[in-house]
């Protein structure tokens, strides 16, 4: 049977956490007389009677959790902090109904950072902060969920890391509470730093706070429509670069900065191959750029790599309208939306490892051709590459084209062109943001398009956000009676 009362105190516990976190717009609110304060205020009481209510009942609960019960925990939370964190945005009126509200929150939580508003540089600033904070929440649980809750259930890429054990009982969960604080944490530092950075690279405190929450996160969430090129600066640029690359990294690696190890930190093969292919599209587009005279070296470099960068790691911050360089450039765009950063960190899509590991099978399957009886060993940057891992890797690929090619023909039946319903299922199950076209291309957001075609986006963006398998697993029928 699923130990439904741990489940539930766990629950509670999480969303206790969003109410706590709720305040600080609220407080916000209030000092500057904002007209959302209200707002803020209920949803932050609801938030907190409805967590108060689950410890309450649950607060004597046997202290075990096994694979099936973080299944349902990971998924319900996921879906509860969705569905309060909507709230100050239906009661502030910010958004048109329920609909955006929920898609917004959304796109949020899973760092996706397709958008619905309009008007961010008028909006009060704690929605924008709000918004922000979602991102970021987001993101610190996308780590927890890769580095901690991934590796046991079998399904995500650190799975090559994972301890032998799949039993979250009393002995191993210390452990797991010691090893989320220390990511928490890193995920502090790295967040803290970044927001200095930005600071000193001209940004004022209320940008340079809100941006790094969503650049720590790879959610892309801007307090301005033209997003970072409203800022219209180099300084500005280069630190969004620099720790969107960080955020796409495993912060596992990261933890000795805890100790006071900063030297010690070294890439692992995850991180140097995502530098190569970020540096060789880069590179592309650069020539691109040039050639067709978009613009000279200098600029085209520029741009190059930011929007690369962005777009890689599935961060979705803009700083110019790429899909006016050239069909080429939109075609090169549009596949490096599928990518994504290294396991075990903040960004979405496929990831590195896994195209690592599609390239290991096709090398051992040519080498096969050529040497029918010949044996070999599969290892990937020093550790073993096992069966199962490449099952799992099949498996998660087969779902990820499944997932955007269903996604693709609902959003067609729900009446939208086939660009736009290609590539805001591709961008949505990949959780970047932007995607092509002149509906929801760079320069253009999610309000557009109808109420069903947003629940059939924020199903995707949950499906990806939470490796597919996570989701589908607990719709199963004997999910419940095994």
């Amino acid at each position: 049977m699923i130990a439904y009362p741990f489940v539930g105190l766990l629950l509670g516990l999480i969303t206790l956490g969003v109410a706590g976190l709720m305040m600080v717009p609220c407080i916000v609110a209030w000092k500057l007389g904002s007209p959302d304060r209200t707002a803020f205020l209920i949803s932050n009481v609801a938030t907190a009677l409805f967590a108060i209510s689950l410890i309450v009942v649950n607060r004597n609960a046997p202290h075990k959790l096994n694979v099936r019960e973080v299944f349902l925990l990971t998924v319900s939370a996921w879906l509860t902090v969705c569905l309060f964190g909507a709230l100050p945005f239906v009661l502030s009126h910010t958004v048109g109904d329920f609909s955006d509200a929920a898609f917004e929150s959304v796109s949020a939580v899973t760092t996706t950072g397709a958008t619905v508003l309009t008007g961010l540089d008028s909006l009060p600033p704690d929605i924008l902060l709000w918004r922000s904070m979602m991102q970021w929440v987001g993101g610190l649980g996308i780590v927890a969920l890769g580095a901690a809750v991934l590796p046991f259930l079998r399904i995500g890429g650190m799975r090559l890391f994972r301890a032998e054990s799949s039993d979250f009982s009393e002995k191993v969960l210390p452990q797991t509470r010691r090893f989320l604080m220390q990511l928490l944490l890193v995920y502090l530092a790295i967040s803290v730093a970044c927001m200095l950075a930005y600071m000193a690279a001209g940004m004022s405190a209320f940008d340079a706070v809100n941006h790094a929450m969503t650049t720590v996160s790879t959610g892309g969430f801007s307090t301005h429509d033209a997003s970072i090129a409203w800022f219209d600066s180099t300084a500005v640029e280069a630190v969004a670069v620099i720790f969107m690359l960080i955020a796409s990294a495993p912060f596992v690696l990261y933890l000795p900065i805890l100790a006071g190890r900063i030297l010690s930190i070294r890439p692992d093969g995850q991180v140097t191959s995502m530098l190569r292919a970020y540096l060789a599209v880069s590179v592309i587009l650069v020539v691109w750029l040039v050639a067709s005279d978009h613009s000279g070296f200098s600029e085209a470099a520029r741009q190059a790599v930011f929007n690369v960068v962005s777009i890689g790691t599935t961060t979705g911050y803009v700083s110019t309208d790429y899909t006016a360089w050239g069909h080429f450039a939109v075609t090169v765009f549009f596949f490096l939306t599928f990518v994504g950063g290294c396991s075990g960190s903040t960004s979405g899509g496929i990831k590195i490892f896994r195209f690592k590991i599609a390239y290991i099978m096709f090398r051992e399957t040519t080498q096969r051709l050529l040497h029918p009886n010949a044996v070999f060993s599969r290892s990937m940057d020093g550790r073993p590459v096992n069966d199962d891992t490449v099952a799992s890797v099949a498996a998660f690929a087969l779902a990820f084209a499944c997932t955007v090619g269903l996604a693709t023909i609902l959003l067609g039946a729900a009446g939208n062109d086939f660009v736009t319903s290609f590539s805001a299922a591709a961008t949505a199950t990949a959780n970047v943001g932007p995607g092509i076209g002149d509906v929801v291309g760079p320069v253009s957001n999610f309000a557009a398009i109808n109420d069903a075609s947003k629940w059939i986006i924020c199903v995707a963006m949950l499906l990806g956000r939470l490796e597919i398998f996570t989701l589908l697993i607990v719709l199963m029928p004997n999910f419940w009676t095994s």
